[in-house]
């Protein structure tokens, strides 16, 4: 079946254009991602010219019903999103997760969350299992239902201040203002060291247009942590809706000037991402974050944005000198290694991402472990089909068909 549709082409999350390696390796070219509501199914000789440049190829897990492939007979289907994630199998819009060995797999949302619920349900003793199921709720947008798996671990006398923290952010974002400010009270007792706490009271304090006590927690959760880039970020727009552009930015720079922030770049990495989004503002954005590297040239975060930008604007040298001495930093992180790696294959150094993958291959990590081992399988794709390519060159068919009958006439 064939599945086609108008695509919008998603940036890579870590800032870097796509490298464009075969097989479903990192930035397919061809790969142009689904948007919109709806998709169009219709088997492949519903298009005698071609097959289109955006489309997909899917494959069914399950049999479709005699109605739809009724349907089908008399030519493309519009189907929902829904209706296709049922096509392929997938009770509910497919999510990624991980196997017992790292892999990623794909399931559908209801089955993971039926799922962790049974498993919740079987020991609830366990609250361990409470949490991941609690997790997986709220990253889907559960609310309701989270809130009242962690109030269970609250209830429970054994919870953590993160456990605390978690469902003051789910009462917040469920507007319960009152309950989520004394929830997010007892995480602050319970984590006098962790900055968020403050930041999400700040919030319930913006809620309640209580400007005084929003500045208040806002900046106790900086002096909690200074390199806390989302305490930094929030006070930068609290400072904007009070003032200004100029003058928050101008207000945050000077915060950030005293010698305990000497070394700290945390409030440019801030700055950097209220202007990264937009082209007109990119150059803007890389200023901010050249200041985060100056400040701390060792900053995996720093680099990792300075990077980013810089690949947005597609300065392949510029990420390559920026991130080549921190190649031994790669062996942990994920985020530096797939940007450097993107840099090189772009700019088809190919010896040298051969020779970062290899290196990446024996990290602890295994994150990075497992990147190593996808990107190597796509390298070694794309190079076969680049000796392919040569030898078609080499080798041209001979031309075949009718030869023209008699000579030329005068």
């Amino acid at each position: 079946m064939q599945a086609s549709g108008k695509g919008n082409t998603q940036p890579n999350p870590n800032g870097m254009p796509p490298a464009g390696l075969p097989g479903g390796a990192p930035g397919n070219a061809l790969g142009v991602q689904l948007a919109g509501g709806a998709a169009i199914v219709a088997p492949v000789s519903a298009f005698p010219h071609g097959v289109p440049g955006n489309a997909l190829i899917v494959v069914p897990v399950t049999q479709p019903t005699e109605e739809f492939k009724a349907q089908l007979e008399k030519g493309p289907v519009g189907v929902t999103q829904e209706q296709m994630w049922k096509l392929l199998g997938f009770n509910g819009p497919a999510v990624q997760v991980q196997d017992d060995q790292g892999r990623p797999i794909a399931i559908g949302l209801e089955d993971l969350l039926a799922g962790l619920e049974k498993h919740w349900k079987q020991d609830q003793e366990d609250l361990n299992r409470a949490r991941i199921y609690a997790q997986e709720l709220m990253k889907y947008g559960r609310l309701d239902k989270a809130e009242k798996v962690l109030g269970t671990l609250i209830a429970s006398g054994e919870a953590t201040g993160d456990d605390w923290l978690a469902l003051g952010a789910t009462q917040l974002q469920l507007k319960a203002f009152d309950k989520a400010e004394g929830t997010l009270k007892g995480a602050q007792n319970l984590m006098p060291d962790n900055p968020y706490p403050s930041l999400h009271l700040a919030k319930v304090a913006h809620e309640k247009d209580n400007k005084d006590e929003e500045n208040e927690m806002v900046r106790r959760a900086i002096s909690i942590d200074r390199r806390c880039v989302d305490a930094w970020a929030y006070y930068f727009q609290f400072l904007r809706d009070r003032h200004d552009e100029a003058k928050a930015i101008e207000m945050i720079e000077q915060e950030a000037s005293s010698g305990a922030d000497a070394k700290n770049a945390a409030p440019f990495i801030a700055l950097q991402g209220f202007f990264s989004a937009n082209e007109e503002t990119r150059e803007r954005a890389i200023e901010f974050a050249k200041k985060g590297v100056e400040r701390n040239p060792d900053d995996p975060l720093a680099l990792l944005v300075l990077s980013a930008l810089y690949g947005q604007t597609g300065n392949l040298k510029k990420v390559i000198d920026l991130l080549q001495p921190h190649e031994p930093k790669m062996m942990r992180d994920v985020r530096l290694a797939n940007n450097y790696f993107e840099a090189l294959f772009q700019d088809r150094q190919i010896d040298k991402v051969t020779k970062l993958l290899n290196a990446l291959a024996g990290s602890p990590d295994r994150q990075v472990k497992q990147f190593a081992i996808e990107r190597s399988k796509g390298v070694a794709q794309f190079l076969q089909q680049q000796q392919q390519q040569l030898m078609a060159a080499s080798n041209p068919a001979t031309p075949t068909g009718p030869r023209p009958v008699g000579g030329r006439k005068d």
